[in-house]
């Protein structure tokens, strides 16, 4: 055998038992399955592009999703926009311990689509009912998902929610709701601040005070079961420079930040 083929076969040998010896690459990871509330879409899909990893996305109501997980999901990692739903999987015993984190903050809002005539100033009692007509209140469920919760919070207390209930148009989860502004289905609707900026087709006709409904927290925890070390990477990673100026810039505070 030439003695240049030789020593090029053990070149190749050298470097496959050095890369053997390294372990596998962070990519190497098994995928990751997320369990998100619907309002970060936007956010999350962004985060997952850049992510070294393979992120799997499932947006939907975080009741709907903690339900799922309590009936078996495999999901290995859970963001909720309300801490009751965390709460609940927390007490069934399904979250890993030393995980959860309150990740992000948000604010609730009532939106306008294109065609729709002034709206009230928001303030107690403002006539809601009148400016809707015969027309729809666009909401996330409200007995269950985390807008649609905080948004009859913040009507009753503003001392409305008795003059529309019966007008309400109740959607899945808060971009379903999005949607039906957006498409000139619902003329009003009650969504978070980082939905209302992720469609250009609706703008926002009021920000509801703060103390008028419980303070928006997402909370964020690794799922028992599987992948733990990849799940725990990928919350560490949520927590980084890069996913936070993301999440920034969709307009979403950052919960400990005050921001």
């Amino acid at each position: 055998m030439p003695v240049s083929l030789y020593r090029r076969m053990m070149a190749t040998v050298l470097l496959a038992i050095g890369l053997w010896a390294a372990g596998p690459p962070l990519h190497a990871q098994p995928p990751v399955t997320v369990f998100a509330a619907a309002s970060l879409k936007t956010a999350l899909d962004e985060i997952a592009q850049g992510y070294d990893g393979e992120i799997r996305l499932s947006y939907g109501g975080s009741s709907t999703l903690a339900r799922q997980i309590q009936q078996g999901a495999p999901a290995h990692v859970y963001l909720s926009a309300n801490p009751g739903w965390m709460d609940m999987l927390e007490q069934d015993g399904l979250i890993e311990p030393g995980t959860r984190i309150d990740l992000l903050n948000n604010r609730l809002v009532l939106i306008a689509g294109p065609d729709t005539g002034p709206v009230p100033a928001m303030e107690p009692g403002f006539a809601l009912a009148d400016a809707l007509g015969q027309d729809r209140l666009a909401m996330a469920l409200v007995d269950a998902v985390p807008a649609g919760l905080y948004g009859r919070a913040a009507l009753q207390s503003l001392g409305v929610w008795d003059d529309v209930r019966t007008k309400v148009a109740q959607a899945d989860n808060v971009r379903a709701a999005l949607m039906l502004v957006a498409m000139a289905e619902a003329p009003l609707g009650i969504v978070y601040a980082t939905d209302a900026a992720a469609d250009p087709r609706v703008h926002i006709a009021g920000t509801f005070p703060e103390n008028s409904h419980p303070p928006i927290v997402y909370p964020a925890a690794a799922i028992k079961g599987p992948n733990q070390n990849a799940a725990r990477i990928f919350l560490k990673y949520l927590q980084g420079d890069e996913a936070r100026a993301i999440f920034q810039r969709n307009g979403f505070g950052l919960a400990g930040d005050g921001t």
